[in-house]
């Protein structure tokens, strides 16, 4: 049992963490660089302690500095949140070898999730359907030959990352040598590794997780899906659950092949499973994120489950909080609108201070937000400055008190992209449930941006 936690992150899921530890008794540590000295998670954690300048390298990625304010302010336990450092097996090692406790899963399923070969051979061998794919491409030889054996349009991938960083889609055999080089350049300068593997490309697929959680007695569960097929750039824009494109028949074997994945690979606390969803039904695994996700409130809307609680829970070494042997079908239907700190036509960063914000509120409105009214956005980190996510009886419920919430926000001082997700929610296509990954594209390409 631990008594003391450090939260190794900033933002909007630093005080998600820090208001977990005080309704478990627990203390919170916050780190912070000088950029966010004034932010809400420093100014409610219990002790609070600067890490570093602006730049994320020096502070919330300097591993030295944060073990260090772990051992000056006594805290026996670091959560990591999601982003900068919290999917790195390393990091998770040299926590445990200070004798902290990592509230996560093990370095060793970190290490092999995060490698995609290495992930796609796992789940083939755990019965869990992957896309026809290669090993790693090390030359033009082995790059060809793949392209020949699966097909076209394949999308060339970075081993080592994600979130779309040195992704190409390729449609055109002599497109192929160049979409590789480049791609190897970008996930070099993301991830240090240049190493591409391919896959078979969906044209127009949903993009559908799992969440999944056990503890370390030996549960292993879901926590049913939600829907992530809006991005931008393969970045998230909304998302929601559960999810309308699935039939009963398509989410259980969703669900039983995220389980079986996580058995497979003896997954402690939470994580996702993402898929790909084909038009015809059939499903992929895509990757796995081995941490806590940026949208995990819808799944807590429609289970009623805390799940930063219940990570924590499980790092202590207790049992699940929750029946798991119990189907839990959601109940209602949860949508997050993530508001970005941007231009809503170009979708340029726009930091700056904020001279007045109003949030809404009412029955099945939350609201998580680190920013508050003279605060000032920084320009050093992402753009996402709040989550609302609301929640009601049904999908169409939800869509009304979505646009209901987004016409009661006022942020002034800067720009943000609530025009955008308006425009999102009240699109017709979007409103029938009938979209796919490439739906912002065609959105965006609809007409010019507004001045």
């Amino acid at each position: 049992m631990f008594k003391k936690v450090l939260v190794a992150n900033r933002g909007e899921i630093a005080l998600r963490v820090i208001r977990a530890c005080k309704e478990l008794g627990l203390e919170s540590v916050a780190v912070h660089s000088t950029a966010d000295a004034d932010s809400l998670h420093v100014k409610f954690a219990d002790q609070a302690v600067c890490i570093g300048p602006p730049a994320s390298k020096s502070s919330y990625l300097n591993v030295p500095m944060i073990i260090s304010a772990a051992e000056i302010t006594g805290a026996d336990a670091i959560h990591p949140g999601y982003g900068f450092l919290s999917e790195n097996a390393d990091f998770a090692e040299v926590v445990r070898k200070c004798k902290l406790t990592w509230i996560g899963p093990p370095p060793e399923a970190m290490r092999l999730m995060g490698d995609k070969i290495r992930a796609r051979a796992a789940m083939e061998a755990a019965g869990v359907p992957v896309l026809p794919g290669s090993v790693g491409l090390h030359d033009e030889i082995s790059l060809f030959e793949a392209a020949d054996r699966i097909g076209l349009p394949v999308i060339l991938k970075a081993t080592a990352g994600g979130g779309g960083r040195g992704m190409k889609i390729v449609y055109d055999k002599s497109k192929l040598l160049e979409a590789w080089a480049m791609g190897r350049t970008e996930a070099q300068n993301a991830f240090g590794n240049p190493e591409m593997y391919m896959e078979r490309y969906c044209q127009k697929p949903r993009h559908i997780e799992i969440q999944v959680v056990a503890d370390k007695h030996g549960h292993y569960t879901h926590l049913g899906e939600r829907e992530c097929s809006i991005q931008r750039r393969h970045q998230k824009v909304l998302e929601e659950a559960p999810s309308v494109a699935l039939t009963d028949e398509i989410r259980q074997k969703l669900q039983t092949a995220a389980v079986r994945a996580i058995e497979a690979i003896k997954y402690t606390n939470v994580g996702t499973l993402e898929f790909l969803l084909d038009t015809d039904g059939s499903f992929y695994f895509m990757e796995m994120n081995t941490r806590i996700q940026v949208e995990h409130p819808v799944t807590e809307l429609v289970t009623g489950l805390d799940l930063v609680r219940e990570q924590i829970r499980i790092a202590q070494g207790e049992p699940l909080s929750f029946d798991h042997t119990i189907d839990r079908r959601a109940r209602g239907h949860a949508i997050e609108l993530r508001i970005n700190a941007e231009d809503p036509n170009t979708f340029a960063g726009s930091p700056g201070k904020i001279t007045a914000l109003h949030m809404p509120g009412g029955l099945g409105v939350r609201v998580d937000t680190h920013v508050y009214a003279g605060y000032v956005v920084p320009p050093n980190y992402d753009s996402m400055i709040a989550k609302v996510i609301v929640h009601d009886v049904d999908r169409m419920a939800a869509l009304r008190r979505a646009r209901r919430c987004l016409d009661e926000m006022v942020i002034e001082g800067i720009r943000t992209n609530i025009p955008f997700l308006k425009r999102i929610i009240n699109n017709p296509d979007f409103i029938r449930g009938d979209f796919d990954t490439g739906f912002v594209g065609r959105l965006l390409a609809e007409r010019p941006a507004h001045p």
